[in-house]
């Protein structure tokens, strides 16, 4: 975890001390469990509470003990020894290490879900208050970057809106996934733990019992949780590489807000970069990054090998927190964003009609030409307008082939700009409802 792209939400979830303190709750849960069983004393179990409830770990002996023992869950046992005494022997009964630290980090990516979640309300609710602020605010729809139709910057951010929509479902259906647990023993066959102990502690946890573990909990459960993350990524940049071709000077539809004392560069005074759209491209491509070892971690072992341990102690914190940052950033963009209409219209204009092309092609099919015929009278009109050699109503007037199928006024209908615009509200009602 980088501090500068790290908010303390989310960096808080996967402290040690959180770490361990949910190593603690699940150890002293299946004391519980096993005390009601009868597997171990009632009165260990609540000793167990009692001195371990509202202890503050010892990272450092934590990490001293680990120096010595190669083994991270010994080592906190070790250390929650020393603070519960005698009665820490009845902890741990029948469990293997995958037990808690798979269940920890299935707590640890839930609660990650959680604030992901409130960071994508976020940034829906500012994409839905600046869509409809620009609901009728006419631009030019591009494709492969050419001026292509009309369309309006309010359907540009009910785009985003629908997509992050999606994100929204399918991170719920993600943390849904990956929010088991598994007390299952050495290799899942609870040989030596009564499954009740599970069922117990899952609850307890905030969690639904793994149907069927090996010693650990099966990775696809992983796998599709951090592709979900790297999906929500890839929305992320996909708006901030719109707002960055948006903000260039040859185009400047929109724009970062800039503030007071904000400089652009080091060398040039005048300049104002979009460097937070240019950020969450950066930080997007980071999060997807950890979708392939999620993937590669699927594939262990029989019962269970230490192959994807390593890999799982850097994405879970870095691919949470990285996107925890992009999304709170990017809600902040989109708040701010400076919209220029009248920037918009201007390039709206910039090829004198030719936005109307296909309302013309369209015009004469329908009065009785050949798509062929109508196609070749559009273009040899459209084409010396690209070359700046005229405007493209004028030109078609003057056209003998074009108008022996449509009048002066039939053609000037055609270069009607509302027309482009008339399901709007139908777009929107389909995006944000009928409220």
């Amino acid at each position: 975890m980088i501090p500068r792209y790290t908010r303390p939400e989310m960096a808080a979830i996967w402290e040690p001390q959180t770490r361990f303190k949910i190593w603690f709750e699940i150890e002293a849960h299946a004391a519980d469990a096993l005390a009601e069983l009868g597997v171990i004393p009632k009165e260990a179990a609540k000793t167990i509470w009692a001195k371990g409830r509202d202890a503050t770990f010892d990272v450092a002996r934590i990490d001293e003990i680990e120096r010595e023992t190669k083994h991270d869950v010994i080592a906190f046992l070790t250390h929650l020894a020393e603070i519960v005494g005698p009665e820490a022997r009845f902890v741990h009964q029948g469990m293997t290490s995958s037990d808690v630290l798979d269940t920890c980090l299935n707590v640890q990516l839930t609660r990650a879900a959680d604030l992901l979640l409130a960071d994508i309300d976020k940034v829906l609710a500012a994409l839905k208050k600046r869509a409809f602020e620009h609901k009728m605010t006419p631009t030019i729809g591009r494709s492969h970057g050419i001026h292509a139709e009309p369309v309006t910057f309010g359907l540009k951010l009910a785009y985003a809106y629908a997509e992050f929509s999606r994100a929204r479902a399918r991170l719920v259906a993600a943390r849904k996934d990956v929010a088991t647990c598994a007390i299952s023993g050495a290799v899942g066959t609870f040989a030596q733990i009564d499954p009740r102990v599970e069922e117990h502690v899952a609850k307890a946890m905030g969690l639904e019992p793994e149907p069927i573990s090996t010693q650990v909990i099966p990775r696809d459960r992983h796998a599709m949780y951090f592709a979900t993350l790297a999906v929500i990524a890839a929305s992320i940049e996909r708006l901030a590489v719109e707002i960055r071709h948006l903000q260039r000077t040859e185009v400047l539809e929109a724009e970062e807000f800039f503030s007071e004392g904000q400089k652009g560069s080091s060398a040039m005074p005048h300049k104002r970069n979009p460097v937070l759209s240019e950020n969450l491209s950066g930080l997007s491509r980071m999060v997807r990054a950890y979708a392939v070892p999620a993937l590669e971690n699927v594939v262990l072992w029989h019962e269970r090998d230490i192959s994807h341990s390593s890999a799982e102690r850097m994405m879970g914190p870095d691919a949470t927190v990285t996107l925890d940052f992009a999304l709170v950033r990017l809600a902040g963009l989109i708040e701010k964003l400076l919209v220029y209409p009248q920037n918009m219209q201007k390039n709206l204009d910039r090829l004198g009609g030719l936005v109307h092309s296909q309302r013309v092609l369209i015009a004469l099919t329908q009065k009785g030409a050949s798509r062929e015929d109508a196609y070749k009278f559009v273009q040899r009109n459209a084409m010396p307008v690209w070359r700046g050699e005229g405007d493209f109503l004028t030109l078609l007037k003057k056209d003998a082939d074009v108008r022996k199928y449509l009048s002066e006024a039939e053609l000037e209908e055609q270069f009607d700009l509302g027309y482009h615009l008339k399901h709007v509200d139908t777009i929107f009602r389909r995006v944000f409802g009928e409220a």
